[in-house]
Order: C-alpha cells, then sequence, then structure tokens
C-alpha cells in the first residue's frame, strides 16, 4: 500500500508538471473593434476622457526588482495605453470627442480609468473601470491578454498593438451598454456633465439641481438648468477653455507616445521570449519543488518498511526525490538570470524614454511630473475669472498672485489664436 502512495505521489507531481507546460494559442487580432451601423447624431455622441492610467510602482524597491518593474518603463506604459485606448475610441466613430486626461475632468460625460497590474512584451494585466457622469458603471474588469510573437512582426501597423485584443474588449463592452441607452439617458448623462461642471464654479447656484449619493457613489438631476441662464452660458464657455487646454495636453501626449513607440516597441519585442522564459522557469521551479517534496516523502516513508523491495523503492524516491529539488534550485538560478536580462532591457528603453518633456504655456514641465499641477492650475485660473466676471468675491482657495495673472493672459491667449 505504501509502495502504491508513493507512486501515486509521483504520479500526481509529473501531471502537475505536464499540466503547466500545455500550449497556448496565440495570434494576432487584426479584426476592428464594433461600429454602429449608421452614424449617430452629433447630439447624441458623448464625450470621453481616458484617464493616464496608474503605473502601481511599489514603494519598495525589492518588491519592484522581484516583479521585474522599471519605474521609467511603467510610468511611460501608463501614458501610451491612455494614447493608444483613446486612439482606438476615437477610429470607432461611436464617440463625440476622446482626449487624454492627467486626473478626473467633469468635462467629459464618461470616463475611462485603468491600473496596470503586469506589463511586458508577453503579457499585459489592466484593470479597467468605464463610469458616465451618473455615476453609472459601464464596464469593470480585468483583463489579462498574452501578445503573439508574430505581433512584433515588422509589416503590422503601429495602429495594431501586440494586446490589440484588450483595447477592442473594453471599446466593444463599451459600444454594447451605449447601444442600449435611450436617447433620454444620453442626454441625461450630457446634463450631468455639465452642471457638475458647473458646480465647480457656482456651487451656491447649481447645488440644488443635483443630489449626490455618496455611498452609492450616483448622481440624479433633480432640477434642470434654464438655456437662457446668462450664468450657465459663461459656464459652458469656461468648459470650452477646458476642452483646448485638454486638447493641447492630448497632442503633447500623442507626439510623446510616437516618440516613445520605437523604444517601447524594442523593448517589449526583446523581453517576449525572456518573459515567457521567466514564467516557465518560475512554474518549473514551483513544480520541481512539489513533485520533489512528495518524492522524499513517499520515499523516506518506504525506507520504513520491514520489505526489502519496498526500502529500496524508498531510497530511490529519495534520491529522485533530491534530485528534483536540485532541479528546482537551477530552474531559480535561470529564474533570477531571466529577470536581470528584463531589468537590463526595461533600463536600456528607460533612458531614450524618459528625457521626454512637455512645453506648454512659456514653461517646460516633465510630462510625467507636472501636468496634473499645471491641470490644478488652469482650474484655479478659470475659477477666478469666473468669480471676476460676476464680481464676487475671490474664495479663499484662489490666489490673485502675478504669476497667476501672467498664467491665466498665456492660456487665454493661446485659446483666443485656437479659436
Amino acid at each position: 500500500m505504501r509502495l502504491v502512495k508513493a507512486f501515486a505521489g509521483l504520479t500526481i507531481g509529473s501531471l502537475m508538471v505536464a499540466c503547466a507546460m500545455q500550449p497556448t494559442v496565440r495570434f494576432v487580432d487584426l479584426s476592428p473593434p464594433l461600429t454602429a451601423t449608421e452614424a449617430i447624431p452629433e447630439h447624441l455622441l458623448l464625450n470621453v476622457g481616458v484617464k493616464v492610467l496608474d503605473a502601481n510602482i511599489p514603494e519598495s524597491y525589492k518588491v519592484r526588482t522581484a516583479l521585474n518593474i522599471t519605474d521609467e518603463i511603467r510610468r511611460a506604459e501608463a501614458n501610451y495605453i491612455a494614447h493608444f485606448a483613446k486612439d482606438l475610441l476615437q477610429s470607432t466613430g461611436n464617440w463625440g470627442a476622446v482626449r487624454v486626461l492627467p486626473r478626473d475632468s467633469n468635462a467629459v460625460d464618461v470616463t475611462i480609468s485603468g491600473t496596470i497590474l503586469h506589463s511586458d512584451g508577453e503579457r499585459l494585466i489592466v484593470a479597467i473601470k468605464v463610469q458616465d457622469a451618473r455615476g453609472a458603471l459601464w464596464l469593470e474588469d480585468e483583463f489579462e491578454t498574452l501578445a503573439s510573437k508574430f505581433a512584433y512582426s515588422e509589416n503590422i501597423p503601429q495602429n495594431v498593438d501586440p494586446f490589440q485584443s484588450m483595447y477592442k474588449a473594453v471599446a466593444d463592452g463599451m459600444y454594447q451598454y451605449q447601444a442600449g441607452l435611450s436617447a433620454s439617458d444620453i442626454r441625461e448623462i450630457r446634463t450631468t456633465a455639465e452642471l457638475l461642471f458647473a458646480q465647480e464654479f457656482s456651487p451656491d447656484v447649481y447645488s440644488d439641481h443635483l443630489v449626490k449619493d455618496d455611498k452609492a457613489g450616483t448622481v440624479r438631476i433633480t432640477r434642470m438648468p434654464n438655456e437662457d441662464d446668462a450664468m450657465l452660458q459663461r459656464v459652458r464657455q469656461i468648459r470650452e477653455r477646458e476642452y483646448l487646454f485638454i486638447d493641447t495636453l492630448d497632442e503633447y501626449y500623442g507626439d510623446f507616445a510616437n516618440r516613445m513607440y520605437p523604444s517601447y516597441q524594442k523593448w517589449r519585442e526583446g523581453s517576449y521570449g525572456d518573459a515567457i522564459a521567466y514564467r516557465e522557469e518560475r512554474n518549473k521551479a514551483r513544480q520541481k519543488l512539489i513533485a520533489g517534496s512528495l518524492m522524499v516523502v513517499g520515499g523516506a516513508a518506504m525506507q520504513r518498511s520491514s520489505a526489502n523491495v519496498t526500502e529500496y523503492a524508498g531510497y530511490a524516491g529519495v534520491i529522485g526525490g533530491a534530485g528534483e529539488v536540485l532541479g528546482a534550485i537551477q530552474a531559480r538560478a535561470n529564474l533570477t538570470l531571466h529577470g536581470e536580462v528584463l531589468r537590463e532591457l526595461g533600463v536600456s528603453a528607460a533612458a531614450e524614454i524618459s528625457p521626454h518633456t512637455l512645453e506648454l504655456e512659456n514653461a517646460t514641465y516633465s510630462l510625467m511630473g507636472s501636468v496634473d499641477e499645471q491641470y490644478t492650475e488652469l482650474k484655479r485660473i478659470l475659477r477666478r475669472l469666473f468669480y471676476e466676471d460676476y464680481q464676487l468675491p475671490l474664495p479663499d482657495d484662489i490666489t490673485d498672485s502675478a504669476i497667476d495673472q501672467e498664467l491665466a493672459n498665456e492660456v487665454l491667449k493661446t485659446a483666443d489664436a485656437r479659436e
């Protein structure tokens, strides 16, 4: 009976190793995303904002090293993924303006946010959430996508990403949700977004137009605005100013994505094989340890048997198990080697990606550093201009420095030039 148990343990370990080596089907997805069969009227098109993704970089250097995360690459990816998603959505014609955002904004009707959970040239895992201005949840899921080595072929166009199926799944999910909305639903979403924006500038005037359920995270219209309201018209003009500013940012995000693409694609292609080897070695190491432990335990049990044949089988089990454990140690050594290769590839690509900066409003900002602060400054400027127009006292959170005034003039000058 003990001999049977020992062989059963060995068989289980072998099966686990065999299961871990099952082939994975990979392909390059060249099919287009879903599109409306008929042109959607302009007044029913929803504006979409794609937030720069959360790069999800651990604070601990040891953890980053263990997960093969290079800071610069991951931050660059957070921008690139948002920009690529924006381009794909815009290409469908299912939406109004689609813009990349540095953070949440009430200037858009639908917001896409996400977090990078894992990324290398072989596998991408991203958590995505899509909500409209009412707080209604359109989509929330984790998407894991495996790339094919053929996705890095020179004949694959730049508008087809190795992880295209993830972007398509998000785009298709959004379209299917949108297709189930009525015209009144879409008007409600657009009006809610406009009133939320108006509340930023005049909370007292528009406070009774919406009711918020903080627990549910939803917003409901309780009173429709008067279309002839002069203050609402001014809010809409301010909103257009913000659109112009976001469009300026969007151009820089696009330029950044285009310039980083060659280095980023080279990093992904170079890390593809090593990422697979890294994962396979990790799985082998785990399976070898399990199988080896089972053989050692089974062999040790048989050594205690009085039957000579069983005892010899026990010795063989212990020796074989020890060999498996030694193999696991070697597999872990290979795992470390592949991890080092991944990090070297990341550092090399980061050296080319990281120097890019953002020139905006007569000042130079790091695309990864001060864009959010610049956006905050813009909101303060627009609020101050709104209060000054109506000769209202400035709130405490709006300063009136010479620097603010100079920046305000630059923003307005840039907006006027674009108009």
